[in-house]
Parts: structure tokens; sequence; C-alpha cells
């Protein structure tokens, strides 16, 4: 993987799926687990060192996108950050210390905070900031800092967040030829 930094961290090594697209510029650092076809794109740092963090099946992280982890130093044992499958993470985006199911969405720019949940096929809209211990329920849509229900999505909007999820894998296979190629 040219022009990637993949970092062993107190013992810990990232592990990460032979399918999996990984661009250049990404920085993956210690408990780190990146799952089938999924794709961390260009300039991404996961940095696993206080606590672990893993991304499932198929979800896309979008470029210049920071994950990181809460180490508990609170005395609560901190929290880690998962990312389900089909997950959709906008470019720019902060996630931390956050649990985003299955079908998740997170927007360009937006921002979770320590404790936070989205169930699946919730979304943080673009710019959105996730305070703590918050949870945005399924389908359910918030936004603005800090952020709150704007509304339900309907079904054909949570098929059309899952949508951008499969473009971005098979976008992911053409970058990784020409990665390849270049």
């Amino acid at each position: 993987m040219d022009g990637v930094s993949i970092i062993d961290f107190n013992g810990k090594t990232p592990r990460i799926d032979p399918s999996a697209f990984i661009a250049p510029g990404c920085r993956i650092i210690g408990d780190v687990e990146i799952g089938p076809e999924a794709s961390i794109w260009y300039n991404c740092v996961l940095r696993g060192d206080v606590n672990f963090i893993r991304v499932g099946a198929r979800s896309n992280v979008q470029d210049g996108t920071v994950i990181h982890c809460d180490s508990g130093n609170d005395g609560k044992g901190g929290h880690p950050t998962i990312i389900g499958e089909d997950c959709l993470i906008g470019h720019m985006a902060m996630v931390h210390g956050t649990l985003l199911k299955d079908r998740g969405f997170i927007g360009l720019g937006a921002i979770t905070m320590d404790g936070t949940v989205i169930e699946s096929g919730g979304m943080l809209a673009a710019g959105g900031m996730l305070t703590p211990g918050k949870t945005i329920a399924a389908n359910e849509m918030w936004g603005g800092r800090p952020a709150r229900l704007m509304r339900t999505l309907t079904d054909e909007q949570v098929a059309g967040n899952l949508m951008g999820v499969a473009h971005y894998r098979q976008l992911a296979k053409a970058h990784a030829v020409a990665v390849r190629a270049g």
C-alpha cells in the first residue's frame, strides 16, 4: 500500500481485509480493523491508540475524515468507535467514540462526540455536531450545532443513502486500479 502509513501501537497491529481499498495518504494506527470491501479514502486518519476502531464491510470513510476513540480517563471505560456495515461517512467528518450502526450515515464535515449512537438508517446531516451521549434513532435525520431532530427519513431517502454506499463500493474498485497503475 504505497503512500499509506500502517503503524503498530502498544502491541496492536491494524487488520485490513485484502478486499478493502485504502487510498494513498491514509494513516491507520493501532487497534483498527477494516472489513471486506470497505473503503478508506485519501488522507484519512484512523487512530486506535487509546481504544479500538472497527469499520464494517462495504462501509466508506471519505477523504480527510478523522476517526478516533475515547480512552475512558473519566473512569468509565471509554468509548471505542464502531462503524457497522454499509455505512457512509462524508468528506472531512470527525468521528470520536461513536457507535454508527449498519446503514448509518454521517454527512460532510459532521462531528460526532464520545458516547454518541446513530441507529440503523439514521443520519447526521452535513455540518452537524452530535454532542456526547446523544442517540439518533433509526431513520431519523439530525442536523445543526448542536444537532437536533430535523425529521424522519422516508424509505426512499434511506434507500438513496444505500445507493451512495453501492456507488462508493464501485468507485473504490476503479480507484484501486488507478492507484496500482499510478
